[in-house]
């Protein structure tokens, strides 16, 4: 080899040991831009979960106020301030989304199955989901009107007319102290022969756990006028009972024994 040639490799050799290779902290070098969107990202993440605290706190509390206070109070609360009625549907909707099956739409199923000449009176509508999935003739009725199809007032003191109703509804609305008001209310606007279906949360009717005895408040409705035509057991998570209104009236009706419902309330986390 010559000396010429020795000289280049020595070179390149010197130049390859100067060269040194990257060290594993150098290779996790992350950008300043990097690390501002993970910033950024762990900050909306804590926002969105701060913001779902404080709406199921909200809820939690709208919940528990509608349980424990009669429907004219719940009324008055609402007008008070409207948007509280869409915190609690907000966080009511968060609740349904955990349901394997949702007894609006059983009772949507149902619907679907009669008469579409029928008219229905659902008490306690919310976001009026049956009126937007059946053909048949809705009366909406609720606290308070966010849409012109939904009649806003107190379950107990409905606009209808007397005998104009061929069904009507409760689904998860029985929520006031003064329940039994509201299904006085469903008895007068009900047709004679018409139907009586109330879906609630299976709970409040577990008598080991200081619910009610359904059997207790299947009798009380049948003393107020009606005919127990079946009690739906089979939901884990609701209870649904149909009643149909007596065509013949007894005219001295005894003083009613109703069954105090447990109320719904949903624990913090």
């Amino acid at each position: 080899m010559t000396n010429k040639k020795r000289k280049r490799h020595s070179k390149n050799d010197a130049s390859n040991k100067n060269h040194k290779s990257p060290s594993n902290k150098e290779q996790k070098i992350i950008s300043p831009s990097t690390t501002k969107r993970t910033k950024s990202n762990e900050s909306s993440s804590f926002l969105e979960k701060m913001r779902a605290r404080l709406s199921g706190g909200h809820f939690r509390m709208i919940n528990e106020k509608l349980y424990t206070c009669t429907g004219k109070e719940a009324l008055d609360y609402f007008r008070e301030d409207s948007s509280l009625f869409n915190l609690y549907h907000e966080g009511y909707k968060t609740q349904m989304s955990n349901w394997p099956e949702k007894p609006v739409d059983v009772i949507i199923k149902w619907l679907k199955k009669q008469n579409p000449s029928f008219v229905v009176a659902d008490f306690g509508c919310g976001e009026a989901l049956i009126s937007k999935s059946v053909k048949n003739t809705v009366f909406s009725l609720d606290l308070v009107s966010n849409n012109p199809t939904v009649i806003a007032c107190d379950m107990a003191n409905t606009p209808l007319f007397s005998s104009s109703a061929d069904v009507a509804v409760f689904c998860l609305s029985l929520m006031g102290t003064n329940y039994q008001t509201y299904l006085e209310e469903a008895y007068r606007v009900l047709k004679p022969g018409g139907w009586l279906l109330i879906a609630e949360v299976k709970s409040r009717f577990d008598p080991n756990n200081g619910g009610a005895d359904p059997e207790k408040f299947s009798k009380a409705i049948s003393e107020l006028g009606f005919n127990s035509v079946k009690s739906d057991l089979s939901n884990k998570m609701f209870i649904l009972f149909y009643f149909t209104k007596k065509v013949k009236q007894n005219s001295k009706r005894k003083e009613i024994e109703w069954p105090s419902l447990k109320p719904c309330l949903y624990k913090r986390r």
